[in-house]
C-alpha cells in the first residue's frame, strides 16, 4: 500500500489515533516525526504487513521525505491494534503495558529494545501506536524450531539487562503497568489462577488429540497451582517481559547481539520466570536438559555484573525450578485470548510440551508444592 500528498500537521493533534494502516497518513507522520526544532515534512510513504499478527497488527513503513529531521531512518516498523475488534478489546490492557515499557521502564534498565520514536495511547488502551526502529536484517527468533546455546546464552544475558538494574526496586510496587498481579496482590493472584484454570481447559479442549494425556494432567494440576504460586518468594521481585521467547526475539548478522520486542505481557514478580519461560520453551527437551545450568549460570553471573548482590547460583537455580510455571500459564492464557492461526496452535503444542518436560525433568510442581 502507499500513500503520498503534502503534510499539514496542524490539524493531526485533533484526529484519533490511526486504527489501521489505511488510517495512517503522511500528515500523521509528520506530526509525531516533528519536534520542537526540527519541522518534518513527510511526502509519502509504502506500507506492507510483516508478523503474524496474534494481539497486534506490525507494517513496515517505508518513507519519502519532503523535509528530513536530524537521524530518521527511511524505514520503520509500525505497531497497531488488533484488526480483530473482538482481540483487540481482549488485548487492550497489553496495549498499555507496551506503552508503559516504552514510556516508563526502557530507560531506567539496560536490556536492548528498538529505538521509539513515538508511543501513544487512547480509549483504555483500544486505541494504541508504536513506531520503532526498523532492525532489519535482524531475524526473528523461530519458536518452533528453538535454538542454539549460542544465540540462548545472548538472550539470557540480555535478560539480565532487565533484572538487574532494578533488582528489587521498591518503586516497582507502585507501577502501574504490568498485566499480571503483583506479588503481594493475593485477590488478583487468585483471580488470574482462576482465569488461567479457565485458559487452560479452552486450551486443552480446542487441542484436543494434540497433546498427550500426561501433558493435559499435568497442565490441569499446574493451571490449579497458579494463584498460590505467584504469591511465592515475594522478597524476591523486577519487572518481567512475561513473554520472554524466541518469537519475541530479533537476532542480528553479526551473530553477537539480540533485541527485545513485544512489551505487553509487563509484569512485578520472581525474576525467574522469564528466565524458566524463555529456556523451557526454545528446546527439545534433551537439549534443554544438557545445557540449562549453563544458561541459568551465564544468567546469574550477568545478574551480578549489573549489580546484584546476595544471591547465590543455588539461588537462582532453585528460583528458575519454581518458576516453569510461567510457561503453562502465560501459554494458555495466550493462546485463549489471541487470534487464532495454523503457525500459532503449532507453537502453542511445541511450548507447552517443552514445558511440561520442563517441569517433569525439574520437579517443578512437587518443589511449588512444597513451598505452599
Amino acid at each position: 500500500m502507499s500513500s503520498s500528498g503534502p503534510a499539514d500537521t496542524a490539524a493531526v493533534s485533533e484526529r484519533r489515533l490511526p486504527g489501521s494502516p489505511s488510517e495512517v497518513t503522511a500528515d500523521w507522520l509528520s506530526a509525531v516525526l516533528s519536534d520542537t526544532d526540527d519541522q518534518v515534512i513527510v511526502d509519502g510513504f509504502d506500507i506492507t504487513p510483516v508478523g503474524t499478527g496474534q494481539t497486534a497488527a506490525t507494517y513496515r513503513l517505508a518513507i519519502r521525505y519532503r523535509r528530513r529531521g536530524p537521524d530518521l531512518p527511511d524505514t520503520f516498523v509500525l505497531k497497531l491494534p488488533s484488526q480483530d475488534l473482538a482481540v483487540r478489546d481482549r488485548v487492550a490492557l497489553g496495549y498499555r503495558s507496551e506503552h508503559a515499557f516504552y514510556t516508563q521502564v526502557a530507560d531506567s534498565v539496560q536490556i536492548p529494545v528498538p529505538r521509539c520514536f513515538h508511543c501513544e495511547i487512547a480509549d483504555e488502551g483500544r486505541e494504541f501506536v508504536l513506531l520503532l526502529e526498523d532492525l532489519s536484517p535482524a531475524s526473528q527468533g523461530d519458536q518452533i524450531r528453538g535454538c542454539g546455546t549460542a544465540q540462548a546464552r545472548l538472550a539470557v544475558e540480555a535478560l539480565a539487562g532487565l533484572h538487574g538494574p532494578r533488582w528489587c526496586d521498591p518503586r516497582w510496587a507502585s507501577f502501574t503497568g504490568t498485566v499480571m498481579p503483583k506479588p503481594a496482590d493475593s485477590a488478583a493472584a487468585t483471580g488470574l489462577g482462576d482465569i488461567t484454570a479457565l485458559a487452560t481447559a479452552t486450551t486443552i479442549d480446542t487441542l484436543a488429540g494434540r497433546l498427550g494425556d500426561e501433558d493435559v494432567a499435568l497442565l490441569r494440576e499446574a493451571a490449579n497451582l497458579v494463584g498460590a504460586w505467584l504469591l511465592l518468594r515475594p522478597d524476591r521481585f523486577g519487572v518481567l517481559h512475561g513473554d520472554y521467547r524466541l518469537d519475541n526475539l530479533l537476532f542480528h548478522p553479526d551473530g553477537d547481539r539480540v533485541t527485545v520486542v513485544d512489551w505487553q505481557t509487563l509484569a512485578v514478580g520472581l525474576p525467574a520466570r522469564d528466565l524458566a519461560y524463555f529456556v523451557g520453551t526454545s528446546f527439545e527437551p534433551s537439549v534443554r536438559a544438557e545445557c540449562e545450568r549453563e544458561l541459568v549460570d551465564a544468567y546469574h553471573r550477568a545478574l551480578i555484573e549489573h549489580g546484584v548482590t546476595d544471591y547465590s547460583f543455588d539461588e537462582c537455580w532453585d528460583d528458575y525450578r519454581i518458576a516453569v510455571l510461567q510457561i503453562p500459564m502465560i501459554t494458555t492464557l495466550g493462546f485463549a485470548f489471541a487470534a487464532a492461526t495454523e503457525r500459532g496452535d503449532d507453537m502453542i503444542v511445541t511450548m507447552l510440551e517443552r514445558g511440561c518436560a520442563a517441569s517433569r525433568d525439574l520437579g517443578s510442581l512437587d518443589l511449588i508444592r512444597g513451598q505452599l
